[in-house]
């Protein structure tokens, strides 16, 4: 059973900066695809950033652009997050996931079959 832990979320002011890491249980190259996703309260889930574990190639949600960006090191068996400028729409929980790939965009939560418990963002002004 593959489990994911995320860790670096917290509280910032708006303009700062957080990393978040996703520690793999297992070897992160077995999943065909890995990505961040986010839950505002009361939202639904939604893709944050994502990569395919293979050749490093990466997806970022249109307005995340230019703040936000996911690398992979295989080494460590850990994805991460980088977030910058951060604002505060951005504050909720985020989860890392992994999987082979089950046909969706690399940023729809239906692509991916493992998921963490979450780590906390929240982002005040």
């Amino acid at each position: 059973q593959v489990q994911l832990v995320e860790s670096g979320g917290g509280s910032v002011y708006a303009g700062g900066s957080l990393r978040l890491s996703c520690a793999s249980s297992g070897t992160t190259s077995k999943h065909r695809y890995m990505g961040w996703f986010r839950q505002a309260p009361g939202k639904d889930r939604r893709g944050v950033a994502s990569i395919r574990t293979g050749d490093d190639v990466t997806w970022i949600s249109y307005e995340l652009q230019g703040r936000f960006d996911i690398s992979l090191d295989n080494t460590k068996n850990t994805l991460y997050l980088q977030m910058n400028n951060l604002k505060p729409e951005d504050t909720g929980i985020y989860y890392c996931a992994a999987g082979p790939g089950l046909g969706h965009s690399t940023l729809d939560p239906r692509q991916y079959t493992y998921w963490g418990q979450g780590t906390q963002v929240t982002v005040s002004r």
